[in-house]
């Protein structure tokens, strides 16, 4: 008896050798040999170390937004759903504030209003924080995670009145505790629904990065600024940055995908 192998229609593995996808690589390849022949780009070796170190301020303070900023958006979200009103007032507030206003208004008034209020006591310059209350990148970090908490805040809200009541009504009648029921069922589930909408605000996070050079802390998007300065070489660093920007969303794109793929939903 033969045997004939079946393949999934979801499964295309010719799908590269469509005309259209063939057309569109030859732009891409036609586009990226004319770059590479009539553009200037032998200011790079001088600006190697340079964009190295905005690469890697823009992915840390990525990280470290993203981070923190949806450890503060868990209970901004979990407030506005069960909370009192004296929790869950003030909670859509922060997060109504923080999505009317713009980002780069809330760095400024960070850094010009808050960075500015510190150098008028003495026992703050002599102190400790000092140093670290003196640079720009705290002040870029401190908006950035409030910025993202206040968007994931209204996103979990959300996610976690998306979760069907009876699953919670079902876990108390097994005798979970408040803790364990929201540890093991609401918050895993919450986290499962909005997953897809976290990586859009991830992406936009990224996006957002570029506006703390406006406070002189070294981004990407700064560095592009220094190398038109000096250079006056205008749209090579643009387009080199653009790209740059393409491969880091792709990446973050390709990460939420696995993990919305691995994980499944999972109940007790």
């Amino acid at each position: 008896m033969a045997y004939f192998p079946i393949i999934s229609a979801n499964r295309r593995p010719l799908t590269w050798f469509e005309p259209h996808r063939i057309i569109l690589i030859a732009i891409a390849i036609a586009l990226v040999f004319a770059a590479a022949v009539f553009m200037r780009w032998d200011w790079l070796p001088d600006y190697y170390t340079l964009a190295i170190a905005g690469l890697w301020g823009s992915i840390w303070i990525l990280i470290v937004t993203c981070v923190f900023g949806f450890v503060l958006a868990l209970p901004l979200g979990l407030a506005q759903v069960t909370g009192p009103s004296w929790l869950s007032l003030p909670a859509k507030a922060f997060c109504t504030v923080i999505r009317g206003t713009p980002l780069l208004l809330q760095i400024w008034l960070l850094y010009y209003g808050l960075g500015s209020f510190f150098p008028q006591y003495p026992w703050i310059r002599e102190s400790d924080i000092w140093p670290l209350v003196r640079q720009a990148w705290p002040y870029a970090v401190l908006a950035l995670t409030l910025s993202f908490a206040g968007y994931v805040g209204e996103v979990m809200r959300g996610a976690f009145v998306g979760v069907p009541s009876g699953q919670l009504e079902a876990a108390r009648g097994f005798g979970m505790n408040r803790w364990k029921l929201f540890r093991r069922v609401w918050l895993p589930q919450a986290i499962h629904k909005a997953l897809p909408t976290l990586a859009g605000e991830t992406v936009m996070q990224l996006k957002s990065t570029p506006l703390v050079a406006t406070i002189t802390v070294i981004d990407l998007y700064a560095v592009s600024v220094r190398v038109r300065q000096d250079t006056l070489v205008i749209y090579e660093p643009l387009l080199l940055l653009a790209l740059t920007y393409m491969v880091l969303t792709g990446l973050l794109v390709w990460i939420f995908s696995r993990i919305e793929a691995r994980i499944p939903v999972r109940v007790g």
